[in-house]
């Protein structure tokens, strides 16, 4: 049958920037980064940028300043700009009405105008007049473009754009003249405005001129706002300033974070991918434990984790050519005893090369048997969950699985004991797999029996530190030749009783012994003891365990 070769798969928009980025050199952690950090101080800067209420309330207060000046104004000239002749309603003198308005606006920072109740102009003080007619005062433009660069600048960006625009002209224009209207009725009246022409803030406020509780005209101040709109744009300008600072500071620190994280690992995923690809060990994973962080522990267990996949690999290599080797031997004995017997005619020969093909045939059984178990071993203890284990209960178990044995066998075995220097109910708790403590316990145990005499105990002893458990299996062998405490751990590997038949055990029992211990993070070794002669008295087994 013909398989169909199903389309490629189509890329989306972010792994083509991936891959865009990439080819130039460019970080996307490092963009995440920067990002965030740049994006933090946007917001902060557009905040503090605003200043509605800090505008709100110069705003006011200049509002409030004016309104008070207008007032002194208008009493100043009902005071001293009225006529009184006889007993007809007061008026306002034009020629006393210009003099106090010229002389009382160059105080401040007003143009200050006069209207009669008929709404014509009496008086300006930006106008002086005499023989050769009327000139206007004008004030002379800075000598700086700053103030309306900025001005321009911030109505771009929408924040001086929220009053209401003024023509050029002020002489009882229609914009204005609700505030003389509303002084005309005896009331205060002030309004906030932006010049059509330069977009420059500027001040209305107009009050009843009063005598005798009689409204005879109304004075309108006129201010310009530059004041307020200058020290707005310094504030502002400050904050720029320190944003800009900000922002270059935030921008090199947001670099030097990312490279200092998307670097390393850069590097690890450059070096895990190199292993990946190319089988051999010319390849290694960088260190970066003196870094002492998470990416330090990063690579510390990359690098442990390699040396793990490297230290099974070739202990799989290892144990296939022992499996070849321990094979070949009983094969090697099967086929000579398969050739000779049909050579020889003596039926006693034949049984016992029958006897020599049987042993043969249940020794590689046996031996299979083991080897599947061995080579199951690991993938069952990956997929095992650990789970809390009393090992004072454990070895009650044990204790219970040997006792019909001793009793009930034929055959003498020395006694099994026992022991524990904590109580029944303290309990010493680790974390792993009870079934495989159970079986390494009767691996160590049955090896302790078979080597000791039938009147000498093999005793099994618990021991609990502050965060150790540790078990002891003594017996009254002829102990372990020295040379051979670590070699008895080997696979395949058998030193057995003298006058034991050949071929009973397969050699795998404490090497799977200290795979399982190491699998717990523990450790199991081996040694004689002596006594004050420096005499072998048996061995002892010690398994070390960490508590939970």
């Amino acid at each position: 049958m013909k398989k169909r070769r199903l389309p490629p798969p189509t890329q989306d928009f972010l792994t083509h920037s991936q891959i865009w980025l990439r080819r130039y050199g460019i970080s996307l952690l490092t963009l995440r980064i920067l990002a965030l950090n740049i994006l933090t101080l946007m917001i902060l800067a557009a905040g503090i940028l605003y200043l509605n209420q800090y505008k709100q309330q110069l705003i006011a207060r200049e509002l409030e300043n004016l309104g008070t000046e207008a007032k002194v104004f208008a009493a100043m000239i009902a005071e001293g700009a009225t006529n009184e002749p006889g007993e007809e309603t007061p008026t306002l003198s034009q020629g006393a009405a210009r003099q106090m308005v010229r002389r009382l606006s160059e105080t401040t920072r007003s143009r200050a105008q006069l209207y009669d109740r008929s709404n014509f102009l009496l008086a300006d003080s930006h106008l002086l007049m005499g023989g050769i007619g009327t000139v206007e005062i004008e004030t002379l433009a800075p000598t700086t473009k700053y103030n309306d660069h900025w001005n321009h600048f911030w109505r771009w960006l929408g924040f001086n754009s929220d009053f209401p625009n003024l023509p050029a002209s002020l002489n009882l224009n229609p914009a204005v003249e609700a505030n003389v209207t509303l002084a005309m009725g005896g009331e205060i009246a002030g309004t906030v405005w932006r010049t059509n022409e330069n977009n420059k803030l500027v001040f209305t406020m107009a009050a009843p001129v009063q005598r005798l509780k009689q409204v005879l005209g109304a004075v309108m101040l006129v201010r310009s706002g530059e004041a307020i709109e200058q020290a707005m744009d310094q504030v502002r300008f400050s904050i720029l300033q320190l944003v800009a600072f900000s922002m270059l500071v935030t921008t090199g620190l947001s670099v030097y974070l990312a490279s200092s994280i998307d670097q390393p690992i850069r590097k690890l995923a450059r070096a895990a991918d190199l292993l990946r690809r190319n089988p051999g060990r010319s390849h290694h994973i960088p260190d970066f434990s003196h870094r002492h962080d998470e990416i330090g522990d990063l690579s510390i267990s990359l690098r442990e984790m390699t040396e793990s996949i490297w230290t099974r690999m070739d202990a799989i290599d290892s144990f296939a050519a022992d499996v070849a080797h321990e094979l070949k031997n009983p094969l090697t004995s099967l086929r000579s005893a398969v050739e000779t017997v049909n050579r020889i005619s003596n039926p006693d020969q034949k049984r016992k090369l029958m006897a020599i093909i049987e042993d043969d045939v249940v020794r590689m059984d046996r031996l299979i048997t083991d080897i599947s178990n061995a080579s199951r071993l690991d993938a069952e203890l990956s997929r095992s969950d650990n789970k809390p284990v009393d090992l004072f209960k454990t070895m009650m178990l044990v204790k219970d699985y040997y006792r019909p044995f001793l009793e009930n066998n034929k055959a003498p075995r020395a006694p099994l004991i026992f022991t524990a220097d904590t109580p029944a109910q303290t309990s010493a708790i680790i974390n792993g797999v009870e079934s495989r403590l159970i079986q390494v316990l009767q691996n160590i145990i049955s090896n302790a029996l078979s080597f000791s005499p039938t009147d000498q105990p093999v005793s099994v002893h618990l021991h609990v530190e502050k965060t150790r458990a540790i078990i002891t299996i003594n017996d009254h062998g002829p102990g372990i030749p020295p040379a051979k405490l670590e070699s008895i751990f080997d696979r395949f590997y058998s030193e057995r009783p003298t006058g034991e038949k050949f071929g009973l055990h397969s050699g795998l029992g404490l090497s799977i012994s200290r795979q399982i211990i190491q699998a717990h993070r523990g450790r199991i070794f081996a040694e004689n003891r002596y006594d004050s002669s420096e005499k072998i008295l048996g061995a002892r087994f010690t398994i070390d365990l960490p508590l939970l």
